[in-house]
C-alpha cells in the first residue's frame, strides 16, 4: 500500500480493542494480523487469512526477529536454571540476613534497582527483575500490578537512555543511515531531552518512596494487603511453576549462583557489540549481542553448577528445557507482535499517523507534536523500535530544514516511542512485564496507565518549553 489512508490504523486499533474487551492477547494480536492482511488482499477474508499465516511465518526470514524469539526461549532456560540452583533464594536470604530487604518498600526498591542496573535489553531487564523481586513482593504483600509497573518503568525507559546496549546500537544505526554527522554525539546530547524516559524512571522511584497509589493501583494494593494476589477471575500471564522448578537440595542456596551468571551476561553485551561491530561498539548487532550474552550467562550458570556438583548434565538440560517451555507463550506473543508490526508497516500505519499532523502547527510546537505522534504510532503498533524507524527519518530532516539542533528532535521521537509503547496493551515490553510479575496483563495495563499519562503530560510540557526556546 503506497498511499496509506485511515484504514491503515484499523488492524492495531482492532488488536487493542480486542485485548481490552476479551483479555485474550493471543487472539487479539491474531485478529489484528488477519484484518491487516485482509485489507491488503482487497478485503477478501479468506485470502487475508492465508496471507496472515504466511505473514507470521515470514517473520522468521528476518535474522534479527528470529534471534529475538530464540533469545526469549534461552532466557527462560537461564531463569529456570538460576531458580533451580537456589541462586535466587540465596540472594534473597543474603539481603534479608543483612536486613537490606525486610519490608514492602525495600522489596519494591530492589525491583527498581535491578531494572536500573541491568540495562542491556528491556526484555532481559523485566524478566530478571521479576524473578528476583516477585518472591519478596509476594511475601511483603506488594501487589503484582505494582511490581509489573516498577519493572516496566525501568526497562525501556532505562535502555533508551544508555547508548552502549542493543537500543543504542539500533538507533545509532538509524541516525548514521540518515547521514547524521557525529551520530553518537547527537544521541548523547538527546539523553538530557528524553523527558518521558527520565520522568518514568523518577516517577516509579517516587511512587515507591512515598507510596503514591493512584486509581486502580490503590485498589490492587488494598486487595493484596488483604491477602489476595490477584483479582477473582484474573489470569496470570505465565505459569510460575514452569520458571520456578524445585530447587536442588545437594547444595545450600548461594547468591553467587544468581549474581555471577547475570554479571557475566551484562559484561558480555559490550564485548559482543565490539566483536559484531568489527571493533566499533556503535556498529554492533544488538540482536546478536543480546543472544550471545544470554547464552554466555547460561553457560556460566552451567559451569558453576557442574563444578559444585549440584546437577548432572542431564539434569541441567531437563531444567533448561522446562524453563524454555515456560516462555514459549512469550515467544508466541513476540512472534504475533512482530507479524502485526510487519503488516502495519506494509499498510503504512506509522506513515499515515505522521502525515495527518505534519505541517499543521507552528514551528515552536514541532517538538511536542513529534512526541505525541511518536506516542500514537507506538501505541497503535505496539513497538517502540518500529516507531523509532518511522519517526527519526521524519524528525531529523525536519530539524535540518528548520535549521534547529537535532538532539531535541531525536529525543522527542525516542521519548514518544517509549511513552506510546508503555501505554499500549499490545506492546511486547508491556506484555513481558505482566509475565515477569505473573499478573493479569489487562490489570497491569489499567494500573500502569495513570502513571504513564502523568509522565507523558510532564514530557509534553517540557518539549513545549524547549521548543519555544529553540
Amino acid at each position: 500500500m503506497t498511499d496509506p489512508t485511515w484504514v491503515s490504523v484499523l488492524p492495531p486499533v482492532l488488536a487493542i480493542a480486542l485485548a481490552i474487551i476479551s483479555r485474550q492477547v493471543y487472539l487479539s494480536l491474531a485478529g489484528g494480523i488477519w484484518l491487516g492482511w485482509t485489507i491488503l488482499e482487497g478485503w477478501n477474508p479468506l485470502t487475508g487469512m492465508a496471507s496472515a499465516i504466511d505473514g507470521i511465518i515470514v517473520v522468521f526470514q528476518d535474522p534479527g526477529d528470529t534471534r529475538a524469539i530464540l533469545f526469549t526461549i534461552v532466557i527462560g532456560a537461564l531463569i529456570a536454571t538460576v531458580e533451580a540452583s537456589g541462586g535466587v533464594r540465596g540472594f534473597v536470604a543474603f539481603l534479608e540476613s543483612r536486613e537490606w530487604v525486610n519490608n514492602v518498600k525495600r522489596s519494591q526498591l530492589l525491583a527498581w534497582a535491578v531494572g536500573v542496573l541491568i540495562f542491556i535489553e528491556s526484555n532481559i531487564t523485566v524478566l530478571v527483575a521479576g524473578s528476583v523481586a516477585r518472591p519478596l513482593c509476594d511475601r511483603y504483600r506488594c501487589s503484582r500490578e505494582k511490581l509489573a509497573y516498577i519493572i516496566d518503568s525501568t526497562s525501556a525507559p532505562i535502555c533508551i537512555l544508555i547508548p552502549m546496549n542493543a537500543w543504542g546500537a539500533y538507533n545509532l544505526q538509524i541516525l548514521e543511515g540518515l547521514g547524521v554527522e557525529d551520530a553518537l554525539g547527537v544521541f548523547l546530547r538527546s539523553i538530557a531531552f528524553n523527558f518521558y524516559s527520565i520522568a518514568a524512571v523518577l516517577l516509579a522511584l517516587a511512587t515507591i518512596l512515598w507510596g503514591i497509589d493512584i486509581g486502580p493501583m490503590r485498589k490492587a494494593e488494598e486487595r493484596t494487603r488483604g491477602g489476595e494476589l490477584l483479582w477473582p477471575g484474573s489470569t496470570p500471564m505465565i505459569d510460575e511453576s514452569l520458571l520456578t522448578p524445585e530447587p536442588v537440595d545437594r547444595i545450600p542456596p548461594r547468591a553467587v549462583n544468581m549474581i555471577l551468571p547475570i554479571v557475566a551476561m551484562v559484561l558480555c553485551m559490550p564485548a559482543s557489540l565490539y566483536i559484531t561491530g568489527g571493533g566499533d561498539l556503535m556498529n554492533g548487532s544488538g540482536s546478536t549481542s543480546v543472544l550471545w550474552s544470554v547464552l554466555f550467562g547460561l553457560a556460566v550458570a552451567w559451569i558453576l553448577l557442574l563444578s559444585q556438583r549440584a546437577f548432572t548434565q542431564h539434569e541441567l538440560v531437563k531444567v533448561g528445557l522446562k524453563g524454555a517451555g515456560g516462555l514459549v507463550p512469550l515467544a508466541l506473543i513476540l512472534l504475533l507482535a512482530l507479524a502485526l508490526g510487519d503488516v502495519a508497516k506494509a499498510l503504512g500505519t506509522g506513515e499515515y499517523v505522521a502525515q495527518v499532523t505534519n505541517g499543521v502547527l507552528p514551528n515552536f510546537l514541532f517538538l511536542p507534536l513529534i512526541f505525541l505522534v511518536a506516542a500514537g504510532t507506538a501505541f497503535s503498533t505496539g513497538t517502540s523500535w518500529g516507531t523509532f524507524a518511522i519517526m527519526l527519518p521524519i524528525a531529523v530532516p525536519a530539524a535540518s530544514a528548520l535549521g534547529l539542533p537535532l538532539a531535541p528532535f531525536v529525543a522527542a521521537s525516542l521519548s514518544g516511542g517509549v511513552f506510546g509503547d508503555h501505554c499500549s496493551p499490545i506492546s511486547d515490553t508491556t506484555i513481558i512485564s505482566s509475565m515477569a510479575a505473573a499478573t493479569d496483563h489487562i490489570d497491569h495495563v489499567r494500573t500502569q496507565l495513570p502513571y504513564a499519562l502523568i509522565g507523558g503530560t510532564v514530557a509534553t510540557v517540557c518539549f513545549s518549553v524547549v521548543g519555544a526556546l529553540l
